[in-house]
């Protein structure tokens, strides 16, 4: 025998429903069958109708007939106590109602009160009953007026069913317990409301409370309906938000074979998850926690759902061996005044053919009522009631507890919210609008106990949430609240949680993630086919740092720091210049004082012997000059020296361009000199007469100053500045003078270059003049040696790394600097110092080897 589904019904239903509004207005027309479904019924000026899943167990078996739909439902039925509650506080609210002058008055309401045996196929059957044709009890009363507004249901599928069924008939639908977001659509559910939260915000607040303990690997357990489904979905769509990942998801149902129920233990048993949310009526997740507790399954902390984390039935020590130390969200709690006596005057005698109340006195008393119109049959109670208990003796019963009222209150809220509107449909009604959904959706108003009761434009209350912990306090398991949760309409939340208050089941807040959090300095590296919470841990690379734990990216360092050997932190490069007081520094810088020290004593001795013929010979003037600016040029190097700045860049490059200008420019004036000498042995010949002192003045002094022109354009243009070069180590910044213009550089050098190559040429051509002591030749070795340098200075320059392109630089100046020392003056010094009988004018001239013409 085939059992329809909501959505195969759905089509079918809606025609039955049309054909039982229309039975009695047709003539002709005769009913071929009625559902025989029980209810509490009173009889009012308006009527409201309810569903409630009294007997908590899904439908079984269902036959069906031709044309019209007989259903015949066989139960193995569970009774819920709290859902009978349920009902009884929708009773006490109406007649709270009723003897309110100011809400409704001189109307009366009534009820009619149906079981949907938590199936979404009985709540169709109950919602196409509730504005049907009344039986023959209820016609007892006399005609009642039709249901104004109905109150269900407590599962979202099955509220699902009743607000498609009566919603293009504009009844308006209220749940107390239907958490589902997709309810909150209003294009398929114009009429739905509800007073409790969607599930959006308890997966929004699910979520929160996942994200502050650290909780980075979960499973997840859904009910096999639109609740369990859509809730799940919900609260994945929100942990995602905060990088926090499902690692499966189990599916129950209380109608599931044993199979079933055994995979998702087996799935559990597998995983390496310590955190489990539950997201299923208490009845579809009871054949689950049964199998956890048989198979021993300890050390899983359960977060719940607001189905069922404070329901009575799974609050039991046995299921706390296995599931304590849960936490769920839940509504707010309210006492309701008088409720608890309204309780204890239930009573199967007063009226023995009341539904439900026979099944409850069973329960709660322990004994089957019998009296005029019950039958005995085949009852399941062994013990046959008296008629003189009562229910005083049972009210520590938690069915008696009123202080702690959550769904019930919820129910309580729904009937006033109904009261309200059909308040403001009578009484206070605008021209043309006499419609219910019209005015609950307006509804706004402060209950009694100070709640705000409103609707959003979804039909959907404020969202605020209690925590709830498991407890076990005397034996018994006690849903004690530690916390709450608030959404705002702006999106923000508020969470406070007592977490010192907290009973953890392991002891302890336990840890859930697929893999360690990573330590400082490496980083999150994605396992391919895995989620994104299951992850190697690499090191960071250099020059990057993770300096918390569990960091998916390195962060790169600034410029002028580098990683750590741990890569945990940054820390400053090493600050790299030639200094004085390292080796290298120490070095040049002895090489260049003993340079200028050689320069000063060399100018000594030209400056003493200057009357004797080796020194009149080699122009003394020129050789002081000479000597002068050799001393500046081996000065110079100290420029490179040390940390660079503004003014030590400047300088470096602008003395060494015109200390060596200013050197070469007296080399070439020598060595004119020479040239023009030795070519004046012929009489006629007035060369050497023209190239006096004052010539070689000017010469050395026009040469030098070009230089000068050309380093006062480069610093006026763009001047040499200290620079920090990044490029050679990540490890240092090395420190050095920017050229500023590498064409300006690279002129004052090629001016260079062309005084010496045009001394060497010079000198070249003088070399082989007859005389002992050809001063030519030894221009030209100098020369030789200074292009050499220079020549050779410009590869190992740009190859040159930090600051050896600095020492370099020096290497070069004091090479060249020695070359022309030693080449020009070491001879003189020689003959002055060590052969002093050869410092004669007749050794110096050597004309005898000169033929005259």
């Amino acid at each position: 025998i085939p059992i329809f589904t909501l959505t195969s019904l759905k089509t079918e239903v809606a025609l039955v429903y049309l054909c039982v509004l229309c039975m009695s207005a047709v003539k002709g027309c005769e009913l071929l069958g009625k559902f025989d479904m029980p209810s509490l019924f009173k009889k009012g000026d308006i009527m409201i109708g309810g569903i409630f899943p009294v007997f908590n167990k899904d439908v079984s078996n269902i036959a069906t007939l031709t044309f019209l739909y007989s259903y015949l439902a066989y139960f193995d039925c569970v009774y819920d106590l709290r859902a009978f509650r349920w009902t009884q506080v929708m009773i006490f609210a109406i007649e709270e109602i009723n003897n309110d002058p100011g809400l409704l008055p001189n109307i009366s309401l009534g009820y009619r009160i149906l079981n949907s045996c938590s199936s979404p196929t009985n709540t169709l059957r109950a919602a196409l009953t509730l504005p049907s044709r009344q039986d023959e009890k209820e016609k007892a009363y006399g005609c009642s007026p039709g249901i104004s507004a109905v109150i269900a249901e407590a599962g979202s599928s099955q509220s699902l069913a009743v607000a498609g069924i009566l919603g293009p008939f504009q009844v308006p639908v209220v749940s107390y317990f239907s958490t589902c977001a997709c309810l909150s659509n209003r294009a398929k559910y114009p009429t739905f409301f509800r007073t409790i939260p969607s599930d959006y915000f308890q997966a929004k607040a699910l979520a929160v409370l996942v994200k502050h303990f650290g909780w980075e690997w979960i499973g997840a357990i859904q009910s096999d309906n639109d609740y369990g489904r859509n809730g799940i979905l919900a609260f994945t769509e929100e942990v995602k938000k905060f990088g926090i990942c499902i690692a499966f998801v189990g599916t129950v149902l209380r109608t599931y074979p044993q199979e079933k129920i055994l995979k998702v233990i087996e799935m559990i048993k597998e995983s390496s998850v310590k955190v489990i949310l539950a997201f299923s009526p208490e009845g579809d997740f009871s054949p689950l926690m049964k199998e956890v507790v048989k198979h021993n399954i300890t050390g899983i902390q359960w977060l719940a759902s607001e189905a069922w984390i404070t329901a009575p039935q799974p609050s039991t020590p046995e299921m706390y061996q296995a599931f304590g130390g849960a936490l769920g969200f839940v509504v707010q709690k309210m006492a309701i005044p008088n409720l608890k006596q309204f309780l204890t005057d239930i009573n199967p005698y007063r009226d023995p053919s009341v539904p439900f109340v026979k099944e409850f006195w069973e329960i709660m008393v322990g004994c089957q009522p019998v009296s005029h119109g019950m039958g005995t049959g085949a009852e399941k109670a062994t013990k046959i009631c008296t008629g003189n208990e009562t229910l005083i003796d049972h009210t520590q019963d938690v069915f008696f507890n009123v202080t702690q009222l959550r769904v019930s209150y919820n129910v309580y809220k729904a009937v006033y919210a109904i009261a309200h509107a059909l308040h403001q449909l009578v009484f206070c009604q605008p021209a043309g609008e006499k419609n219910v959904t019209y005015h609950l959706q307006r509804v706004n108003f402060i209950n009694q106990f100070g709640d705000n009761v409103f609707f959003d434009e979804n039909g959907n209350p404020p969202a605020s949430y209690d925590i709830i912990n498991w407890q076990l306090k005397n034996g018994q398991v006690q849903h004690v609240t530690l916390g709450h949760f608030t959404s705002t309409k702006n999106g923000d939340y508020t969470l406070s949680i007592q977490e010192e208050n907290i009973v953890w089941r392991t002891g302890k807040v336990p840890t859930s993630v697929c893999s360690n959090g990573c330590p400082v300095g490496t980083r999150k590296a994605q396992i391919k086919g895995k989620p994104t919470c299951c992850f190697d841990c690499i090191p960071c690379a250099d020059g990057t740092i993770a300096n918390l734990t569990g960091t998916s990216e390195c962060m790169p360092c600034p410029q002028e720091y580098w990683s750590s050997e741990r890569k945990d932190v940054c820390i400053l490069k090493n600050v790299e210049f030639l200094a004085y007081h390292e080796p290298m520094g120490i070095a040049l810088t002895v090489v260049a004082l003993l340079g200028a020290s050689l320069s000063l004593l060399t100018m000594t001795i030209f400056i003493h012997y200057r009357e004797t013929p080796v020194i009149k010979a080699s122009n003394s003037e020129l050789s002081c000059f000479l000597l002068f600016s050799l001393f500046l040029c081996f000065l110079c190097p100290l420029t490179f020296i040390g940390r660079p700045t503004v003014w030590t860049c400047m300088l470096r490059h602008t003395v060494f361009g015109v200390t060596f200008a200013l050197c070469i420019s007296c080399i070439l004036g020598k060595t004119i000199v020479v040239v023009t000498a030795f070519k004046a042995t012929h009489p006629s010949n007035t060369v050497a007469v023209k190239f006096g002192p004052t010539q070689q003045r000017i010469i050395v002094c026009s040469c030098t100053l070009i230089q000068i022109v050309i380093c006062i354009l480069w610093l006026k243009l763009s001047p040499p500045l200290p620079d920090r070069v990044f490029k050679y180590s990540n490890k240092k910044i090395v420190l050095e003078c920017n050229t500023g213009s590498d064409v300006a550089f690279y002129v004052v050098l090629g001016y260079i270059g062309f005084l010496a190559v045009v001394c060497l040429v010079l000198a070249f051509l003088a070399r082989k003049l007859p005389d002992n002591f050809n001063e030519a030749k030894f221009i030209t070795f100098s020369m030789l040696i200074f292009c050499a340098v220079w020549i050779t200075f410009i590869p190992a320059y740009v190859s040159s790394p930090g600051k050896f392109t600095v020492a370099v630089e020096i290497f070069a100046i004091l090479s060249s600097a020695f070359g022309l020392l030693i080449s020009i003056f070491a001879p003189k010094c020689y003959i002055i110092l060590i052969k002093p009988e050869k410092n004669t004018r007749k050794h110096v001239m050597g004309k005898n080897s000169l033929q005259k013409p």
